[in-house]
């Protein structure tokens, strides 16, 4: 058998006399489980069939104009958005997290755009 591996024939499920990689170590820390601070920074806002293709429930919306909608909650001077459960800086979670449109996606830890937001909240950087 080419590719390294061979076969070991036996009774059971077939052996590799070649060993598997080992599987790398989870990253089980996320910074945004104890954060929150983008989701009560922004605008939050996303072509409107964004919404839909996603699954975003209608409740969770609201609409900026005949283009474009944008998460409830965000479109405001103090913007907090309504799928977001917890305190700004503390343990916080999304209800909708599988489903978050493309500017939350967007938002990776420790960017320019977490930073500012961070910032707003009195926070320092991330890895701080």
């Amino acid at each position: 058998m080419s590719g390294g591996a061979e076969r070991v024939a036996q009774s059971g499920p077939v052996v590799h006399s070649t060993p598997l990689p080992a599987m790398p170590a989870v990253d089980t820390v996320n910074p945004c489980l104890d954060c929150g601070a983008c989701c009560a920074s922004f605008r939050v806002s996303f072509y409107w069939a964004e919404a839909d293709a996603r699954g975003i429930p209608i409740e969770l919306t609201e609409q900026v104009n005949q283009r474009f909608s944008c998460m409830a909650g965000t479109h405001c001077a103090n913007p907090r958005c309504t799928a977001l459960d917890g305190e700004v800086g503390h343990k916080v979670g999304c209800r909708i997290y599988a489903q978050r449109p493309e500017p939350c996606r967007e938002v990776q830890a420790g960017d320019a755009q977490c930073a500012r937001a961070r910032a707003k909240h009195g926070m320092g950087a991330v890895g701080a």
